[in-house]
C-alpha cells in the first residue's frame, strides 16, 4: 500500500485550516501532516520534515504567501505548492504560476476539486481551472491585455489592496512587519506606477478590478 500524500497547510486562520483538513480527510490517500499559522513556521516545518504538497494562503502576517512560495521553491524544490486563497484567480493566479506554483484554487472550491489538485501536484502535474486556462491562452496569444496593477511587485500589490481597503498606515506597517516609512515609500511607488494621485483613486481602481 502506498504512503499517503503528506500535506503542509499554511494559513493564519485556524477555522480555514480546520475546514481544509476536513475536506482533505475525505480522501484515504491524503494526510495533513503539518500546519503553520505564518510563513516562518511553514518554512521551519518544510525544512525539518518531509511533505509532498504545501497548501499556502496568500495573505499572512509578515511574509505573504507568494514570497513564501518563492522561498519554498528555492529551498525545498521537491515539494509541490498549491495556492489556496479567498482572492480570485484574476488577481494572483498568474503571478503564482510564474513563481512555480502547481496550481491556484479559491477557498470556495468543491472538496473533489481540492483533492484532485493535491493529487495532481503530488504526482508532478499542475491544476489549472478552465477559466485560468483561458486567461493563460489569451496572455500567450497577446490578446489578454494588461491591467494597471500587473506592473506592481507582489508587495506593492499587497500594499495597494490594504490601502484600498481603508487600513491605516500604522496598521498596514504592523501587518506586513514594515516600518511606516517603508509603507509610505511603497505607496509613492504605487501611485507613480499606476499614474494616480490619491488613495481615493487607488480605492476606486481596486473596486473596479476586483482587488478588494
Amino acid at each position: 500500500m502506498h504512503e499517503p500524500i503528506r500535506v503542509l497547510l499554511a494559513d493564519d486562520h485556524t477555522i480555514a485550516r480546520n475546514g481544509v483538513r476536513l475536506m482533505l480527510g475525505t480522501a484515504d490517500d491524503i494526510e495533513v501532516a503539518g500546519e503553520a499559522a505564518d510563513a516562518r513556521q511553514a518554512l521551519e516545518l518544510a525544512r525539518s520534515e518531509r511533505f509532498d504538497v504545501a497548501l499556502l494562503d496568500i495573505t499572512m502576517p509578515g511574509m505573504n504567501g507568494l514570497d513564501l512560495l518563492r522561498h519554498l521553491r528555492s529551498q525545498v524544490p521537491a515539494m509541490a505548492a498549491l495556492m489556496l486563497s479567498t482572492y480570485s484567480e484574476e488577481i494572483y493566479a498568474v503571478r503564482a504560476l510564474k513563481l512555480g506554483a502547481a496550481g491556484y484554487l479559491t477557498k470556495d472550491v468543491p472538496t473533489g476539486v481540492l483533492v484532485d489538485a493535491v493529487r495532481r501536484a503530488a504526482s508532478g502535474r499542475r491544476y489549472v481551472s478552465p477559466t485560468l486556462m483561458d486567461k493563460l491562452a489569451a496572455l500567450v496569444s497577446g490578446d489578454g491585455g494588461t491591467a494597471g496593477h500587473e506592473s506592481l511587485s507582489n508587495r506593492e500589490l499587497e500594499v495597494l489592496r490594504l490601502i484600498a481597503r481603508g487600513d491605516p498606515l500604522v496598521q498596514i506597517s504592523e501587518r506586513l512587519h514594515l516600518s511606516p516609512q517603508t509603507v509610505t515609500t511603497y505607496r509613492a511607488r504605487i501611485l507613480e506606477k499606476m499614474g494616480m494621485g490619491s488613495n481615493a483613486e487607488l480605492t476606486r481602481y481596486a473596486l473596479e478590478n476586483g482587488l478588494i
